[in-house]
Order: structure tokens, then C-alpha cells, then sequence
């Protein structure tokens, strides 16, 4: 009996040894590279690693000539220069939506500027910033006749599937036919072809459609309104950094500079 038990006292000590190792192979091999840089580090180091978006006009795009322009990159290159001084002492780094978090999480970037809007359940995994821009649902058509939404009653209105645009939509104009498309490029497809009168998405995106081509317009009406933030890590380590964005961008409202890069670059 006292050799069975000698027997499981020993495969008992043999797993925490075991469980042990694998939890340090995971913090030596994870631990590092998981914790983003603090402020000091920043500030150390010369320049702020920023997440942006290279094909989102006019939040952030590049131009005729392959530079990064938009309200974001704006954004970015200012924060640049109120944590380091200069406003060049920023290297933009251009991320798909899918990894625009994890660029934080995994370390790579310092900070995320890239059309992200703050959620209850994004904040359960990064921090956000006070918004600088409010997006939200919008209605864009190239029939002349439809001016106001109740111009599509009972009209076509391309729609991204699973979007929260489409409860606005029914909300606003319950009448109208919903038609769903899986991508922005699908939208306006129906929209050319005539199988749609009308495309229900994002202000920020449709602006840049507007900007690319004046045969589109925007209806006045948002459907509703979504805070664009900066993501930022989370962790007491960051406390200052987040304080001195969130500072920063409320100084930015403050004193118009948000407003007047919105409207240059065509955003309400």
C-alpha cells in the first residue's frame, strides 16, 4: 500500500516539475515579446511605432505618389510630435483590419490609428483613447432623385451582410428592400449596375467614395454614430502614455485642429 502511494507521490511530483518547466519555457519564449513599450521606452528609442490603414481614403490612403495621407495619418504624426517632440519621429506601419489589435497585443506597434472603434469587448483586451472622430452609418446613391431618406421608400439599398447597418436601416426606413453584398466592392457594383439605388456603410469610407467620384453623394442624415479611437495597451505600465494621448486629442477637439483636418479632408 505505502508503495502505491510513494509510487503517485512521485508521478504527482514528477507533473508539477513538469508543469513547472513548460510554464517558464512559455513565459521566457511569450513573456517578452508580449508587453508593449511604455513611454519612457518610447521616448528613449527616438520614435512611435503607429498602426494605420494604406487604403482607407481618407482616413488613412496613399496618394499619386505612394506617401500615407488622411485624417488618421494626421493624427498619427501629431501625437509624434506632442510625445517626442517632432512629428517625424513616428514610423507608420500599414495593417489589415484583421490585425489591427493584435499589432498592439503581439507587440509590433506601440499604437493603433486605424479606423478602430471602441467596443465594451474590445476594451476587455486593449485600452482606448477618448474618440477623435465620431464614423457611423451613412446612406450613399447616385440617383439624383433620392435627396433624404424617405426618398427610398420602398427602394433597393445594398447592405454589408451581418452589419450592425442593417438594424439602422430598418429602423430608419422600413420599407426599403434590403440587398446583401459581402464586401464594399460588391456594394457599389450593385449600385453601378442599377440593381441597387443606394448603398447603407460607413461615413468615413463612402466620403472617400464621394472624393473619388462626384456622381456620388452623401445623404445628410447619419444613421447612427460610432466613436473612432486610438488603441493603446493596456497595463499600469501604459497609465502615462494613455494620459498623454487622451490629453492630447482633447486638446486637439478643444481647439478646433480635429474639426478643421475632418473637414479638409472631407469628412463631416
Amino acid at each position: 500500500m505505502n508503495n502505491g502511494c510513494n509510487k503517485w507521490s512521485k508521478i504527482n511530483q514528477l507533473h508539477l516539475v513538469l508543469s513547472a518547466t513548460l510554464f517558464l519555457i512559455f513565459c521566457l519564449s511569450f513573456g517578452g515579446t508580449a508587453s508593449a513599450a511604455t513611454l519612457p521606452e518610447i521616448q528613449q528609442r527616438g520614435y512611435v511605432n503607429i498602426a494605420v490603414k494604406d487604403n482607407l481614403r481618407p482616413l488613412g490612403f496613399r496618394d499619386s505618389k505612394g506617401d500615407l495621407q488622411g485624417l488618421e495619418i494626421d493624427l498619427a504624426k501629431r501625437l509624434a510630435g506632442d510625445l517626442l517632440g517632432k512629428i517625424d519621429a513616428v514610423k507608420l506601419q500599414p495593417v489589415a483590419n484583421s490585425d489591427r489589435l493584435s499589432v498592439v497585443l503581439e507587440n509590433k506597434v506601440d499604437l493603433t490609428i486605424a479606423r478602430v472603434t471602441a467596443t465594451e469587448s474590445r476594451s476587455r483586451i486593449v485600452s482606448f483613447s477618448v474618440p477623435y472622430y465620431f464614423d457611423g452609418a451613412a446612406i450613399v446613391t447616385k440617383d439624383t432623385a433620392i435627396n433624404q431618406l424617405k426618398d427610398l421608400e420602398k427602394r433597393k439599398i445594398a447592405v454589408l451582410n451581418n452589419s450592425s447597418t442593417i438594424s439602422y436601416v430598418k429602423y430608419f426606413i422600413p420599407s426599403a428592400e434590403l440587398i446583401g453584398v459581402n464586401s464594399y466592392i460588391q456594394g457599389r457594383e450593385q449600385i453601378e449596375s442599377n440593381t441597387a439605388d443606394a448603398f447603407a456603410a460607413d461615413t468615413s469610407v463612402l466620403s472617400g467614395w464621394v472624393q473619388e467620384d462626384s456622381q456620388y453623394r452623401l445623404l445628410p442624415t447619419k444613421l447612427s454614430a460610432e466613436p473612432l479611437s486610438v488603441v493603446t495597451p493596456k497595463g499600469l505600465q501604459y497609465d502615462e502614455l494613455r494620459r498623454k494621448v487622451n490629453e492630447a486629442i482633447a486638446r486637439y477637439t478643444v481647439t478646433g485642429w480635429l474639426k478643421e483636418r475632418a473637414q479638409f479632408w472631407g469628412l463631416s
